[in-house]
């Protein structure tokens, strides 16, 4: 008897917000009931699943009401480990709901469990010394000179904002995932499991193994194709904001790359054909999956998951 298909979709930009919406509770549900809508597919044809996700705008606004409440209430700020772990459990909570419901339905019946999940870094990481994320609220000059000699933190210029600053932080390569065996052997089973969020809580082992927190954030892609690697998935789906990934973006000589092999995206990668900060890091992480022993890789937009003429895939070997 043939095994069902274990598959990892990494759910981020428009699955939970949208544009400019402003990002409310009701907001961020119909994106996310929708994207679950879409999901439904998968379930139907009989795959297990991992679901991962995004949280860029959820933890900068938990940073915020963190903030808020400290000048307000002299509460004792959270630590970003913290704040993330917070945003796992809120996202998770409304895909985990919202996945029942749809499921519901259409008379499907799975189990669906969401596991905060701590993804471990190297402490040595050269990217901890180049902070590049930016976090949280935009800053005065002077409040973020405060705030640099009270926590350490570092701040670079925010082009968006004329004499604003924001906290950057780093983001280094996960090297493990806890309790990956548990997840797989969940998932294997029939139990579609909700892990990785944000790309899991920043942690390292420090010389006695024991874990430690870290002030960072880790690409949610990156963990996503590693933890489908450990669990030996046989695809990834990461779902975005577009249905294929392009040659020259948005340029007259815009080209679909509909059908990749290893070879050619590396090459196009190297080439700098895919944008830093949106569509490069995504490639990157479908290349690590390959690099695992990954079937494919697919790029498509959250809401054309479920029509099969839409969707890039990434493959070791052409067909």
């Amino acid at each position: 008897m043939e095994k069902n298909k274990l598959a990892v979709v990494a759910l981020g930009g428009n699955a939970i917000l949208r544009g400019n919406q402003k990002g409310t509770v009701e907001e961020q549900n119909k994106n996310v009931r929708d994207t679950m809508e879409n999901l439904v597919y998968l379930i139907k044809e009989g795959y297990n699943l991992i679901i991962t996700h995004g949280n860029g705008p959820q933890v900068g606004n938990i940073l915020m009401s963190d903030d808020a409440g400290v000048k307000m209430y002299d509460l004792p700020p959270m630590t970003l480990d913290m704040c993330v772990a917070y945003s796992q459990g809120q996202i998770a909570y409304m895909i985990e709901r919202n996945l029942r419901n749809v499921m519901k339905e259409h008379g499907l019946e799975r189990n669906v469990m969401s596991i905060v999940t701590p993804v471990v870094v190297d402490e040595h990481d050269p990217a901890l010394k180049n902070p590049t994320k930016r976090v949280g609220r935009i800053y005065s000059r002077e409040e973020a000179d405060k705030l640099a000699a009270e926590h350490g933190w570092i701040f670079k210029e925010e082009i968006k904002a004329n004499g604003g600053w924001r906290r950057v932080v780093p983001s280094p390569a996960p090297i493990n995932v806890k309790n990956a065996e548990l997840v797989e052997r969940m998932a294997r089973e029939g139990n579609i499991v909700i892990t990785v969020g944000g790309g899991g809580i920043p942690v390292f082992e420090d010389e006695k193994g024991m874990l430690q927190p870290l002030e960072g954030v880790i690409d949610k892609d990156l963990a996503s194709a590693m933890i489908g690697g450990l669990v030996k998935a046989d695809e990834l789906y990461i779902l975005t904001d577009v249905p294929y990934i392009y040659k020259n973006y948005k340029q007259p000589n815009e080209e679909v790359l509909e059908v990749l092999d290893y070879a050619d995206t590396k090459k196009y990668l190297e080439e700098g054909i895919f944008a830093e900060g949106s569509m490069a890091p995504k490639i990157r992480a479908c290349l690590a999956f390959v690099e695992k022993g990954g079937d494919k890789a697919v790029i498509t937009e959250s809401t054309k998951l479920e029509d099969r003429r839409y969707g890039s895939k990434i493959t070791m070997h052409y067909e």
